[in-house]
């Protein structure tokens, strides 16, 4: 968030009749206009609180022009960068348990259209944020679990319609919380994981994605448990593995090496993550799917790593750099763009001439140009010529708010290195 954003937090609260309004500086009102879900206060000229009421976080608001225009109605919290969250645009649609139950079901029936929801070892995205017109909730199905993540203290406010309403869609056997690190300092968000309803997810649990099984570590696994985002991404890299000898950086529990493996035969691979545990998922992910050895594993920093390996002239047939997320605020993202050119750079060390790399960004802060700009930086600083082979992006049950340009973030680029 820019500077401006985060210290004009501060604005006059005045009493009114009627519902609790938020009103927008002159010449504000466009992006709200044209369906953008966040308001940060910087936007925001004052407050009128209806009537005998006190504004707390998660209050419905309407959100109206510096002529007092309706524009949407949206959930209010001041501890938040994003002051008020929009969710309708339709004056009657006023957020309650109704209409959460209404977002929750259309969000659902997308993913029928797309998985087998009933099967037990389905794994899918069920609801993503902003592009569910749903912002600030992520939830992903794991067979019989549904793993809950909320990002905004307002939206957590009424968790226990939306909660009822994922309980009535899904029929879930259990329901569990996981939180991101960071938000009590973005929102004031104070949670703790654990169980909302039903019976406790096994550890681990398992998926089925395109004829591979994945063990899924859903209460200590990093995000969400899985990357079900780069499923179809695995499969683009594969095609290029046939023979190779393969180098999977931030490897997680396995899903790029081992899909490399099986399904694009590839000749070995070494996995590398800095955390141990999930190493240990990630072999058992391999010997799984029947290619233990030729899969091994590398605990350690992957930056240090990659420097041991370009002193040793050590080269590979096939890179993946599939790194976390790098920028999490605008301030962050020229530290990102140095990072990624970093990894890049010493990625591109070790693919031997005509080998491939397939480098990945999930910072939706980074844009897909900028991301392009830092392959192109990357070939003029290695002098290696870097030929763009194929672009992809992030699968179905991650759509793309056409109004909300911030959820595009997946960018996969693969790349001949000659």
């Amino acid at each position: 968030m820019s500077g401006t954003e985060d210290s004009e937090r501060h604005f006059a609260v005045r009493e009114s009749q009627g519902p609790a309004e938020v009103v927008l500086k002159a010449r504000r009102a466009q992006p709200f206009f044209g369906r953008h879900p966040w308001v940060f206060a910087g936007a925001i000229h004052h407050v009128n609180a209806g009537s005998g009421q006190s504004l707390q976080a998660g209050s419905v608001v309407r959100l109206v022009s510096a002529e007092g225009r309706f524009i949407a109605w949206g959930l209010y919290n001041a501890q938040s960068r994003i002051v008020v969250r929009l969710y309708s645009w339709d004056q009657d649609a006023v957020p309650d348990a109704a209409f959460w139950q209404q977002r929750v079901r259309r969000a659902v029936e997308l993913r029928r259209q797309l998985f087998p929801l009933q099967s037990a070892d389905c794994g899918c995205r069920l609801i993503f944020s902003e592009s569910d017109l749903l912002s600030g909730l992520t939830v992903d199905q794991y067979g019989s679990c549904l793993l809950v993540q909320f990002t905004s203290l307002a939206l957590y406010q009424h968790r226990a319609a939306i909660i009822a309403a994922l309980q009535s869609e899904c029929q879930p056997a259990g329901i569990w919380l996981r939180t991101e690190k960071g938000m009590r300092e973005a929102e004031g968000l104070e949670v703790v994981d654990g169980l909302l309803s039903g019976s406790e997810p096994p550890s681990p649990l398992f998926i089925l994605e395109h004829g591979l099984q994945f063990g899924v570590d859903v209460r200590h696994g990093q995000k969400t448990g899985c990357y079900l985002d780069q499923r179809d991404n695995r499969i683009a890299v594969a095609r290029y593995a046939a023979g190779a000898r393969v180098l999977d950086a931030f490897c997680f529990s396995g899903g790029f090496g081992i899909a490399a493996a099986k399904l694009g035969g590839a000749k070995s691979v070494l996995g590398i993550d800095s955390s141990e545990s999930a190493l240990l998922l990630a072999r058992e992910n391999a010997r799984l799917n029947g290619v233990a050895e030729r899969c091994d594993y590398l605990h350690e920093d992957v930056r240090t790593a990659l420097e041991g390996m370009v002193d040793e002239g050590r080269q590979f047939d096939l890179v993946i750099l599939d790194p976390p997320r790098m920028a999490r605020a605008r301030s962050g993202i020229d530290r990102a763009l140095n990072g990624y050119l970093r990894f890049n750079d010493l990625g591109v060390r070790v693919v031997r001439p005509g080998g491939i790399l397939a480098t990945c960004s999930c910072s939706g802060l980074v844009t897909r140009a900028e991301f392009m700009e830092v392959i192109s930086e990357t070939a003029r600083q290695s002098g290696r010529d870097i030929q763009i082979l194929e672009q992809h992006g992030q699968p179905p049950d991650h759509p793309i708010s056409a109004t909300c340009p911030e959820s595009e973030y997946l960018k996969l680029v693969i790349c001949r290195v000659v």
